[in-house]
């Protein structure tokens, strides 16, 4: 499972959250796209329209669980995805910022 480390994702990397809208609606990392794991299969098309042609996507979720799901199955597609170890708790936990949609502090459920 190729997996990275919550300070080894900088700003400008391409991040995927896979939590459940009410996780989402909560606190999330500000730039991430926002793919609930239940709709993913669906909605992979926003995924591949929004992701760089031939740059990594971080995948991140609550604790890391869902989010390997998805990195295995994007690796299986031929994708370059990372799992980010220990997902938004740990993201939260190193001081990274927590937003909310309207811009203000959040927090992760």
């Amino acid at each position: 499972m190729p997996t990275v480390a919550v300070d080894e994702v900088k700003d400008e990397d391409f991040l995927l959250d896979v939590r459940e809208d009410d996780e989402w609606q909560a606190g999330h990392a500000q730039g991430a796209l926002h793919i609930p794991i239940s709709e993913f299969v669906a909605r992979y098309g926003e995924l591949t329209e929004a992701a760089p042609q031939d740059g990594r996507i971080h995948v991140i979720c609550r604790s890391g669980g869902r989010s390997a799901q998805v990195t295995m199955y994007l690796v299986q597609q031929g994708i370059d995805a990372v799992n980010v170890d220990g997902g938004m708790q740990v993201w939260q936990a190193a001081g990274r910022p927590v937003v909310t949609d309207e811009g203000q502090p959040g927090h992760v459920l």
